[in-house]
């Protein structure tokens, strides 16, 4: 067995949830813990579905498919979901919800680990009644943490350079038209406060980035008045607050990762250690391009580390054994990585 059933808290332990089992949530899983670059050192478990897992092997392992690990090697949360055939996408909406609760109720009895989350479909949790934007909402709210004060932010290592990529998003999974509505002095503040905080873990004067609102960061007013009435000042009032960390901003979002692509592809550019994206797709669309599948989610702000690969359920190529697992690997990799260092947690 690859996990210690009888001692669990012994050795540090990576918990990993399925997500939604119709999608490749359980393949990448099975993929990623066959992978030479997950430690040996971990003990893995399982949250989901036995029967599942089981299948999912067997069927892989029909069409030819051998880089899998045979999942009763280890250990497995079993749990037992409801399902209605005529509902599928509700019952498995249900199922990857209530799996991820049973995942955050064993992180808070054992200190010594950490949370991989599997993709989930978010109009499953609607239709199965959990009325939650995403993952990070619902882990913000069962720590009992305004989400305010955590962050969803998407780090990788450059396989080229071993240059470490970071993004903070300053707003998530929210419509377009809300995010100016949404952002305030106040929430800029505290993004800025987890994004300079794990990078500290790294380099201990971070230089950061703030990426602007409007196009061109507003042109002084002619594409956006954000940036002119109040960006600008938070983002000077930070710094004057923080001497510590090199502040830039806002910056024309067009060109603001423009080093990020060079620092991943040559040892020899120049480096920064952090952005703050005003929102989701203004952040991930450059994370995505430049970092390929070494993208990593990862939770700031939380009692504990969590993390999570960078992509969605993969409907349409489920069980056909196409899913890459590399985010999958890095997820788990950098989960043990983010733990190594005690600055990064509260209760840990």
């Amino acid at each position: 067995m690859k996990s210690n059933n009888n001692n669990i808290g012994d050795k540090f332990q990576i918990i990993i949830t399925v997500g939604d089992e119709s999608g490749i949530g359980p393949e990448i899983i099975l993929k990623a813990l066959f992978s030479k670059e997950i430690p040996n050192c971990l003990d893995i478990a399982i949250v989901g579905s036995k029967i599942n897992l089981e299948d999912t092997y067997n069927r892989l392992k029909s069409i030819g498919v051998t880089n899998i690990v045979d999942p009763n090697n280890y250990k497995i949360y079993d749990i037992k979901v409801p399902f209605d055939i005529n509902q599928k996408k509700r019952s498995n909406g249900n199922a990857s919800f209530i799996y991820l609760k049973k995942a955050i109720e064993i992180m808070q009895k054992y200190p010594n680990a950490a949370l991989v989350t599997g993709p989930i479909c978010k109009k499953s949790w609607a239709l199965a009644g959990h009325n939650y934007s995403g993952q990070t909402e619902l882990l913000a709210e069962s720590c009992q943490i305004n989400i305010d004060n955590v962050g969803m932010l998407f780090t990788a290592k450059s396989p080229i350079t071993g240059w470490r990529f970071n993004t903070l998003l300053a707003t998530t999974h929210i419509p377009l038209c809300e995010v100016p509505k949404q952002l305030t002095t106040n929430l800029i503040h505290s993004k800025l406060d987890l994004l300079s905080k794990f990078c500290k873990n790294y380099v201990k004067k971070p230089l950061l980035k703030v990426a602007g609102l409007n196009p061109h960061a507003g042109e002084e007013g002619l594409l956006g008045s954000e940036e002119k009435e109040w960006i600008n000042n938070a983002v000077i009032s930070w710094s004057n607050q923080n001497k510590e960390v090199q502040l830039l901003g806002p910056i024309s979002p067009d060109t603001c990762w423009n080093s990020s692509s060079k620092a991943w592809r040559d040892k020899t550019a120049p480096r920064h250690d952090g952005i703050l994206a005003m929102y989701h797709d203004q952040g991930l669309i450059p994370i995505k391009v430049i970092a390929l599948n070494y993208s990593v989610n990862t939770t700031v702000g939380l009692p504990f580390i969590r993390t999570s690969p960078d992509h969605g359920t993969g409907f349409d190529i489920a069980g056909k054994g196409l899913a890459q697992a590399q985010s999958m690997i890095e997820a788990i990799k950098t989960a043990f990585d983010l733990t190594k260092d005690s600055r990064l947690f509260n209760t840990h």
